[in-house]
């Protein structure tokens, strides 16, 4: 099993980066995310959560090894479920591939809080555990390996994509996205 963990401070507001999480995708740093689809959303009425699922669908190159044994398909699915808490403003979603779950796991928590010294900041935290199964295990480290290398550059890339939609939707003067209280 590998591990994986990332942290980033935004210079944009827990509203701004909330808000704009659901405008992440498309963007021209993250070409292999080519589609998202909610599945479900919902709003607790005790506590105020939001609580969306969504399908996440991506296109990657994967090891051939992988690739020969799931018969050459690249497009790869994931489940993802995000929680906001507007009370307390924290954004945390869970992921998990749904995609050649019989040899490998994925598993990823994102989160976002506001930066406690500074309102007007946001600290990102993500996680990523990668486990191989049993079927694969002689080759296991290769893989982990490929695939914390891919969590890296993705994340890295990631990041420059979400700060170019951050700029445009706070440079669009009084976007009603970005400038209604939350």
């Amino acid at each position: 099993m590998k591990l994986f963990e990332s942290t980033h401070t935004f210079f944009y507001n827990w509203s701004h980066v909330s808000a704009a999480n659901w405008c992440k995708y498309p963007n021209e740093k993250c070409p292999h995310v080519i589609a998202i689809d909610v599945l479900d959303r919902h709003v607790d009425p005790e506590t105020g959560i939001l609580r969306t699922e969504r399908l996440i669908t991506c296109q990657q190159n994967v090891p051939r090894l992988l690739s020969r044994l799931c018969g050459g398909n690249t497009v790869i699915y994931a489940r993802e479920v995000s929680e906001i808490d507007p009370k307390n403003k924290v954004l945390r979603m869970t992921s998990c591939n749904l995609s050649m779950n019989n040899l490998i796991n994925v598993s990823e928590t994102v989160t976002y809080t506001e930066d406690p010294s500074d309102s007007s900041k946001t600290l990102f935290k993500q996680e990523a555990r990668i486990k191989c199964g049993e079927s694969i295990s002689r080759f296991a480290n290769y893989i982990e390996d490929f695939f914390i290398q891919r969590f890296r550059d993705n994340s890295a890339m990631g990041k420059q994509g979400f700060e170019n939609v951050l700029d445009r939707l706070t440079g669009q003067g009084e976007t009603l996205l970005l400038h209604k209280k939350v």
